[in-house]
């Protein structure tokens, strides 16, 4: 490699890169490399890729190495550019590749981050399908099982019997001794008869008599009826006189 050859070659990359070329030695040279088409939303990517000649440059590939300055690229990631970069130097053997170099990486940085973007824009959508189900579930509710149906009847029995227990105690505070004895022994009444008796009102009995299937006859009332029954049939029979 001649030395007139390769300064032609740092003179038009200083031209193409005023600011992002930085001259090591005579042999090596290190580019800062930002992607072609950056990305909103997602990180930026930047690599310095440092480029040494070799004496057989530009018949043989000059030695290259890749440094992430800025963002994240992977091992795997980084040893796929620098395969990348050699099959592009080899496809350029012979002439000046520093720059075809630079330009497959920078479009190779861009790539990169549209993958990025892709993948976060996956990952939101995955997020917002489990937080979709979790309430879908939640305002499902759970299967009811002959199980769980047990379980909660016995949690429920549990509970309505603490709730009546404190409701009676409270009920008995604001009674009289002898009124509490009355009311003791009213509860102990079993017959519908006897429940009746306690309230007239057919319409506001206890729950406690309708949960126990019970059923209440006025037999007072059904005496009257049948007693009305047969007044009416003795009035409808007459004898007539002209027979």
């Amino acid at each position: 490699m001649s030395t007139e050859v390769l300064a032609e070659e740092f003179e038009v990359l200083e031209s193409i890169y005023p600011t992002e070329l930085t001259k090591l030695s005579e042999r090596e040279i290190r580019v800062d490399v930002q992607p072609d088409d950056p990305v909103d939303g997602v990180d930026e990517l930047a690599v310095a890729l440092t480029v040494e000649y070799t004496d057989d440059y530009p018949d043989a590939l000059p030695r290259f190495s890749i440094e992430v300055q800025q963002g994240d690229l992977d091992e795997d990631e980084i040893k796929q550019l620098l395969g990348e970069l050699e099959k592009v130097g080899e496809e350029n053997l012979g002439m000046a590749m520093t720059f075809t170099l630079v330009t497959h990486l920078r479009e190779r940085l861009s790539v990169f981050m549209r993958e990025r973007e892709e993948r976060i824009r996956k990952e939101e959508m995955e997020k917002e399908r489990r937080a979709l189900e979790a309430e879908e579930a939640r305002t499902r509710g759970t299967p009811v099982t002959v199980e769980s149906f047990r379980a909660w009847k016995i949690k429920f029995d549990k509970e309505m019997a603490v709730k009546r227990a404190r409701e009676e105690e409270e009920k008995l505070k604001g009674l009289s001794p002898k009124e509490r004895e009355e009311y003791k022994k009213a509860q102990t009444r079993l017959s519908g008869r006897q429940l009746f008796e306690r309230d007239r009102n057919l319409g506001t009995l206890d729950e406690g008599l309708a949960e126990e299937d019970a059923v209440s006859v006025d037999i007072s009332q059904y005496d009257r009826t049948a007693m009305d029954d047969e007044d009416d049939n003795e009035e409808l029979v007459t004898f007539s006189d002209s027979d």
